[in-house]
């Protein structure tokens, strides 16, 4: 007999691409989703929020972060004994709280795919994993369910943390660099102009720019972003005053010392040939 599993969110570009894995790992997906159509064939279209998940045997949520523990609360106590409810969020402190608070009857999984929905086949990719009430358990289960993946446990608040570096930061900064590309009336004799290290740039900007704008802003939106946006103005601030009162020593060293920090754990030159390698094989295609 094949599994169940209700997508809550189905409509969305996550839910859809999680819609397909389950389908072509032979599960039965039924889907609900409040916001938008859904257009993956073979799903049973559920009516109403509670009414989808009501007999699955997993719930996987693919909502926005600001209404996931709204729709944990409402759907947990409605869920059969024994089902697993899946929270895959990028903030993850506040929703842990509420997981950690929910019916005995059902089991938490919490986790963060670290990919999009562009990605083809889930081989080698990361999932966060953070530990609820029973890590081993957790982890177990998140495992059968996307076996050809790599998993990394971390706590909720440290997740959060690290989540604010790893995907706030860099969107932010891609966001503000995006907008000044928009505003380049001239931007066909900019790249005419540029070389490797734009051009990557400007693919990475303009890959997160197809994200859908309330996706780029709750990963903004992390609380923890602010400590780290903070330093990198006051460093920004910092090279810029340098620069303008001529304090070449200065800039130097700050430049230096990075180099050799960052040194200690990547090898630079290695990742210059594969971002110049990367960007040649995209210009090809």
């Amino acid at each position: 007999m094949k599994k169940t599993i209700a997508i809550i969110g189905i409509g969305g570009k996550m839910g859809e691409w999680f819609a397909n894995y389950f389908l072509e790992n032979d599960f039965e997906v039924i889907g609900f989703d409040s916001e938008n159509e859904i257009k993956t064939k073979s799903v049973t279209k559920a009516n109403s929020l509670v009414g989808g998940v009501l007999k699955a045997e997993y719930v996987l949520l693919c909502t926005p972060t600001r209404r996931t523990p709204e729709i944990i609360r409402l759907i947990a106590k409605e869920m059969k004994r024994g089902s697993y409810l899946i929270e895959i969020s990028s903030q993850k402190s506040k929703t842990a709280t509420v997981l950690a608070k929910m019916p005995s009857k059902v089991n938490p999984i919490c986790i963060h795919p670290m990919f999009g929905p562009g990605m083809k086949k889930i081989h080698g990719q990361h999932i966060i994993s953070i530990p609820i009430k029973d890590a081993k358990k957790e982890l177990s289960i998140a495992k059968s369910l996307f076996p050809d993946a790599n998993f990394v446990t971390i706590d909720a608040i440290e997740h959060d943390k690290k989540i604010a570096v790893i995907l706030g930061l860099t969107h932010l900064i891609n966001l503000a660099f995006a907008n000044i590309l928009a505003k380049d009336d001239k931007i066909s004799l900019t790249e005419k102009m540029s070389g490797t290290t734009f051009k990557a740039q400007k693919i990475l900007t303009e890959s997160i720019m197809t994200e859908s704008p309330e996706l780029i802003e709750t990963i903004i939106s992390n609380p923890e972003i602010r400590r780290v946006a903070e330093e990198f103005w006051k460093d920004i601030g910092r090279l810029l005053t340098s620069v303008q009162e001529g304090k070449s020593e200065e800039i130097q060293t700050y430049i230096r010392t990075t180099q050799e920090k960052l040194g200690k754990n990547s090898n630079l030159e290695e990742s210059y040939k594969k971002l110049s390698k990367m960007v040649s094989s995209i210009e090809k295609k």
